[in-house]
């Protein structure tokens, strides 16, 4: 994307019909074209008088035309009919559409898309074969510089609606050099139908493997584990795994992709054993000479957990090596990592502007996860302390500071609300916080005990533009004032956004 004056992307009829939006709505998070079940806080309502299906304007099966006005937070489109909501996957803000009533609520209704009366000028066709079908993607029919722009206007509104900020705290989105095979990790269901194994990702609100030869967002050495598992199953009459009949052996097909190309690759089961176990060793050697590693994972449980605690290493190293920000880090199959690692990295470059260190500072990392930020911290400060109450990602924390020869920082299993205190009656005084918590957000406990230990800045990294706004409204109750926040594109194609916010104390 071509960026305008001080980084700015110049406005184009493409991008301001997505800016430009004075209506407003949120949805639920799922995929284009799921059915579609707002939970209370998203519903439409008139505090006057409540909607009952009495004085429902639209009729199911009917069809109406109505002009769109925005998307939902899983990419459908939101309209109306006499200022009552209808949400219709597939059609685009600007754009007049034909829609057929499918589902009608109390406050709001489902349309499928008929026809596009008056097409946006961001509309463009969706590059993969299985879009409309499949429910990984969410806006690959918009144009890049349209998601670009539909994503700054969602951190927008939320940072004005929910947060009760001024837009123009929000700047440009950071776009992905690359919006396509980008994903370093994959993790595709495997499924038994009546003509075989099918290997793919699921239907649209559903269950059902869409079956594929290969994903656009995914780096090419996935899709060639991908295509390999295809037809070795086919070869060799491996059965896939039924969830309704809880009969066959292969879940999912897991591959990583690390530095120079190299791969780790993971079998999971619902079985004990993994059927012709050393001829996947065998032909995986053969044909994927970018295969480093090869692991068998169990997982008998019934729910949508990819991976079980049971394990083998099959064959080659035990891990694989990815570098991030100038540092190494030693990934198992289990392990956490950024999956766009480019996009990551400037992430991770925002966080560290705006903490502003100049070497003699204490940060707290709260959240931290497996260290990534913690240690790209400790690179410019006098000490870091990491907090992460998941222990396993606490000791890979540990293992990636030796790794990286890191000494000056420190990690802590326990729940930051609870240890930060304490610490600060201890005599700690940290000059910087950093958050990045989970898409529900921080819990009430750690943002009073951030504010209680008065840093000078608090960074917060966000995956949510709707809890980040919630958490900064507590935190300016506390005395802190944000000062900017930058939307990140981590993940074309979906309706995924990142944040990076600055707050700083007031005097």
């Amino acid at each position: 994307t071509t960026l305008g004056p001080k980084g700015r992307r110049p406005l184009s009829e493409a991008n301001t019909t997505l800016l430009h939006n004075p209506r407003r709505s949120r949805a639920p998070l799922r995929p284009l074209g799921a059915s579609y079940e707002p939970g209370a806080a998203e519903r439409p309502h008139n505090k006057e008088s409540p909607m009952t299906k009495r004085n429902i304007p639209v009729k199911m099966n009917e069809t109406y035309t109505l002009g769109i006005r925005d998307l939902g937070i899983h990419g459908e489109g939101i309209g109306s009919v006499d200022d009552f909501t209808i949400f219709v996957p597939g059609a685009l803000p600007g754009e007049t559409v034909t829609a057929r009533i499918v589902a009608a609520k109390k406050s709001y209704a489902q349309g499928k898309l008929i026809s596009i009366d008056s097409p946006s000028p961001c509309r463009t066709k969706p590059e993969c074969p299985v879009y409309d079908a499949c429910g990984g993607c969410q806006i690959s029919h918009l144009t890049y510089e349209g998601q670009l722009a539909l994503k700054e206007k969602r951190v927008r509104d939320v940072v004005s609606r929910l947060g009760g900020f001024s837009e123009d705290l929000v700047l440009p989105v950071l776009p992905a050099a690359h919006p396509w095979n980008y994903r370093n990790k994959m993790a595709v269901p495997v499924s038994q139908v009546t003509g075989g194994p099918v290997i793919g990702y699921y239907r649209q609100g559903s269950h059902q493997v869409v079956p594929i030869d290969g994903c656009l967002i995914q780096e090419e050495e996935n899709n060639r584990v991908l295509r390999f598992a295809q037809g070795f199953m086919a070869r060799h009459h491996v059965q896939g795994y039924n969830e309704k009949s809880r009969k066959g052996s292969i879940r999912h097909i897991m591959a990583r992709t690390g530095d120079k190309g190299e791969v780790m690759a993971v079998i999971v089961t619902a079985t004990q054993a993994l059927p012709f176990a050393q001829l996947w060793v065998k032909e995986m050697r053969e044909l994927l000479p970018e295969v480093v590693s090869i692991y068998h994972n169990v997982q008998a449980g019934r729910g949508n957990v990819i991976l079980g605690n049971t394990i083998h290493h099959l064959w080659g190293r035990k891990t694989l090596t990815a570098t991030l920000a100038g540092l190494s880090f030693e990934i198992s199959p289990f392990s956490f990592f950024q999956v766009h690692k480019d996009q990551a990295e400037k992430l991770y470059e925002t966080a560290l502007d705006y903490a502003s260190l100049t070497g003699g500072e204490t940060v707290i990392d709260a959240y931290c996860g497996t260290g990534t930020i913690s240690l790209c911290l400790a690179k410019k400060a006098k000490k870091v302390i990491g907090i992460e109450i998941v222990e396993a990602a606490i000791e890979d924390a540990k293992r990636n500071a030796d790794f990286n020869h890191v000494e000056n920082a420190e990690f802590y299993a326990a729940d930051a609300g609870k240890l930060m205190p304490a610490l600060y009656k201890e005599g700690l005084r940290p000059d910087v916080i950093v958050m990045d918590p989970v898409r529900a957000g921080c819990s009430e406990d750690v943002l009073k005990a951030a504010a209680a230990m008065e840093p000078k800045r608090i960074v917060y990294v966000s995956c949510n533009p709707a809890t980040f706004a919630r958490d900064a409204k507590v935190l300016s109750a506390l005395g802190y004032t944000l000062k900017k926040v930058r939307p990140v594109d981590m993940f074309p194609q979906t309706m995924h956004v990142e944040t990076v916010a600055l707050l700083e104390r007031g005097e």
